[in-house]
């Protein structure tokens, strides 16, 4: 399904999935929360440019409308999902938003669905398309 979502949001919008998982952040998963959100910014830290936000289960909710308002005059943004433990608020504090999925926690692949879901959602609003109905 994460395919299909890519390939549907291609219509409206260049969109690159980066998968940024590596041995570090692997080893520090088994030290704790503090080690792996650490492992986790030092390793996302370069990609965070232009428009950035990061998914925290204490972040902001949106409803579908207000989340397609994010593609409003932006052509760079670059969204981040953490890890197990989630993201440090020195991380938090860098992005530009921070928000919510749910207050539910969902398996990493899970998440990805879900936000590339509401980025097509969010597309289809700002392009007048029919995919989202209220």
């Amino acid at each position: 399904m994460i395919d299909e979502f890519l390939k549907m949001i291609s219509r409206f919008a260049k969109i690159e999935e980066v998968p940024i998982f590596n041995a570090k952040i692997a080893s520090a998963q088994s030290k704790g929360a503090a080690e792996a959100q650490k492992s986790y910014a030092q390793s996302f830290e370069p990609y965070l440019k232009n428009y950035t936000i990061a998914l925290d289960k204490d972040g902001e909710e949106l409803n579908s409308a207000d989340f397609s308002e994010i593609f409003e005059n932006r052509t760079d943004i670059r969204f981040f999902i953490g890890g197990a433990y989630g993201f440090e608020k020195q991380f938090l504090n860098r992005a530009q938003r921070v928000i919510s999925l749910s207050r539910l926690t969902y398996a990493h692949k899970i998440a990805k669905l879900v936000l590339f879901e509401q980025i097509y959602r969010g597309l289809c609003i700002k392009n007048n398309h029919p995919y989202h109905k209220e």
